[in-house]
């Protein structure tokens, strides 16, 4: 039976508790999941953990910030290597031999759980990041599986809004359930906005708007693109990669607004703090999410935000009863508009909306984010919940 970690007064765990820490997803690439994720390991690993990464394929060149493998160099094609993948996950996870296992995004966890217990059976907490109605239906009916017979140990959730969805599930898979809200990290940049802009190849004159999302159709970035016609001084920077980039540029074409849309590209961590840097405002119309955590990390560097109405996003970016953020619907194109405008053109609200962001980050503790995690490794490995 393992023993439970013993914390020195500094919080690194002493040698003889030391966990080897695996985190399984499905993909390369620089979005929400694997940023949480990157910050987790990376936290874990400053306090003593061996701590890895194992993707089932490389969607980009995304980086980490600890050891990361991947089970083949692009998504599987077909039943044959589908195999192969899998065959190579369970050699992967058994050369590592890990204590416990993270499993994050609807496949990472459908998928994974199964691997893991293919390759000796480590202990499994499930993340719940995608948000429910973008979770296909084979997906959705092994997950639910997997909680309710026990092949997952722990089922994080990161909201309210995501621990709801799972109301009507067994109880067997509701008693699993550990809430863990996130945290984030403050991102800075060296620049100042001029330096920022220069660096990202962006115009240093004139207001530019922008945001960091892979490019979906759940992200609705097609929203901040039509606001375009009416703000004409006004350029959009988008950062990110996705299935939607061809689209989105016709509509841009369509417009009449290419020459003031700048796609970015999929942007290394360490540079979203200069598009932060960068911006007047950051705009975040998505759909559908169980966090929002690029909005939260926009709002805690200082940058204005306006973002879609949705509950999630009013609980994450709110302290002290205090909205963080301008709460607008993206389907009213002229009152996104609007709102975006008064931000522009008001310096006062811009400050206040800055400030109240910047507060966001005592209630989004990355530190408290990574105990909560450095607790869940201890209640997984010892058969328990964290306290």
């Amino acid at each position: 039976m393992s023993r439970p970690i013993d914390r020195a007064t500094d919080g690194r765990v002493r040698p003889d508790a030391r966990r080897r820490v695996l985190f399984v997803q499905t993909q390369v690439e620089n979005a929400g999941a694997q940023e949480i994720s990157r910050l987790v390991a990376t936290g874990l690993a400053e306090r003593g953990h061996d701590v890895r990464h194992l993707f089932f394929y490389a969607r980009t060149a995304g980086a980490v910030d600890v050891d990361a493998e991947t089970c083949a160099p692009r998504r599987p094609s077909g039943p044959l290597s589908l195999l192969r993948l899998f065959a190579e996950g369970v050699r992967r996870i058994r050369s590592f031999d890990p204590d416990v296992v993270f499993t994050f995004q609807h496949w990472g966890n459908a998928l994974g759980a199964p691997l893991v217990r293919a390759a000796g059976g480590a202990p499994v907490v499930a993340n719940q990041v995608t948000a429910p109605e973008l979770v296909p239906l084979v997906a959705r009916l092994l997950d639910r599986c997997w909680g309710r017979i026990g092949l997952y140990r722990l089922i994080t959730v990161n909201s309210k809004e995501t621990a709801d969805y799972f109301d009507g599930h067994p109880a067997a898979y509701r008693r699993r359930l550990v809430s863990v809200p996130y945290g984030c990290e403050c991102k800075t940049s060296r620049h100042d906005r001029a330096g920022a802009r220069a660096a990202l190849g962006l115009p240093v004159e004139g207001a530019i708007i922008g945001c960091a999302a892979r490019l979906h159709a759940a992200k609705r970035l097609d929203a901040a693109i039509r606001i375009l016609p009416m703000l004409p001084e006004t350029r959009l920077a988008l950062a990110g990669q996705g299935a939607e980039a061809d689209a989105l540029a016709e509509l841009a074409e369509t417009l009449g607004v290419a020459d003031r849309v700048h796609f970015l590209g999929e942007l290394q961590p360490t540079a979203i703090g200069d598009l932060l840097a960068a911006l007047d405002v950051f705009v975040f119309p998505s759909a559908l999410e169980t966090f929002g955590l690029a909005a939260l990390e926009a709002a805690t560097a200082g940058t204005p935000v306006v973002a879609a109405d949705l509950p999630t996003l009013r609980d994450v970016l709110s302290v002290d009863g205090r909205p963080g953020a301008l709460f607008v619907d993206p389907t009213d194109t002229a009152g996104f508009a609007e709102t975006v405008r008064r931000v522009l053109a008001d310096r006062a609200l811009a400050e206040e909306l800055g400030d109240a962001g910047r507060a966001l980050a005592r209630r989004h503790s990355l530190d408290a984010m990574i105990d909560a995690y450095a607790d869940l490794v201890e209640a997984a490995t010892d058969g328990g919940r964290p306290t």
